[in-house]
């Protein structure tokens, strides 16, 4: 009877305000999760801009491997920029959220092993989602991923040629800026960034990002570069509408 009664109150409160689903986190602990109202939900987009002379990418010398020779490009990534807009950037929701739990998703997210590369350079995933490793390649790679967080737990496994299965991983803890490397390949890495909700973006080629589904209120938002570090601002989202926040990083940060 009472589980009855749940599910009725459950379906009222998605036609209202979202329904918060009771279920075990990655900590085994019970945990009220909240839907996404789409109803009232707001967005959040801007550009990254980067301002004076962005450092030289350099170019990797792959031939060590006949394999990844065939790669369409061979720069590092560590500094993209394009009409100004740096890409690479991870952004996320870090406070304002209150008490507030989302599910992670069970579709994975994936970094694949394409071109001697991962891609993409930097991705994101919830705390409880699992991180899919792919190797379109035709040769070994090897995907070593080491967390600071004692509760993240490391890997250091090697991936077979054209493998579309791809190995799959699950981190519990929120932590910014995972690297992920192959130690066949010293030139390959990726940053991997485990939030504790669904609200966050990677900037694009031109610098762009949007974050969507978030409900009104005043939020922090943090914008994390690999190398040129971490810039904070507070945006207030209301229902239905699209907030503006730009970042910008300069050179005379890169050159640091």
């Amino acid at each position: 009877m009472r589980k009855i009664l749940g599910i009725a109150l459950c379906t009222l409160a998605l036609a209202g305000a979202g329904c918060k689903k009771a279920a075990t986190g990655g900590d085994g602990a019970m945990k009220n999760y909240v839907t996404i109202d789409p109803s009232t939900a707001g967005t959040i987009s801007g550009t990254i801009h980067f301002t004076g002379q962005a450092p030289a990418r350099v170019q990797i010398d792959m031939a060590q491997d006949p394999a990844c020779t065939f790669a369409d490009t061979n720069y590092t990534e560590q500094y993209v920029v394009h009409d100004g807009g740096l890409q690479n950037v991870f952004l996320y929701v870090k406070d304002g959220l209150g008490n507030k739990a989302y599910a992670p998703p069970s579709t994975p997210v994936v970094i694949d092993q394409k071109g001697c590369r991962y891609i993409p350079h930097v991705s994101g995933a919830m705390a409880g989602q699992p991180v899919k490793f792919t190797n379109s390649d035709g040769t070994m790679h090897n995907i070593h991923m080491t967390p600071t967080l004692s509760t993240n737990q490391a890997v250091d496994i090697s991936e077979p040629p054209n493998d579309a299965a791809g190995e799959a991983r699950t981190l519990t803890t929120p932590e910014l800026m995972i690297p992920v490397r192959c130690n066949n390949h010293p030139w390959m890495q990726a940053f991997l960034n485990v939030v504790a909700n669904p609200f966050y973006a990677v900037s694009d080629t031109n610098g762009h990002f949007t974050i969507t589904g978030l409900p009104p209120g005043t939020y922090t938002v943090v914008a994390v570069h690999e190398t040129l570090g971490t810039q904070t601002a507070t945006v207030t989202v209301t229902a239905k509408q699209t907030a503006s926040q730009d970042f910008t990083y300069a050179s005379s940060s890169a050159a640091k």
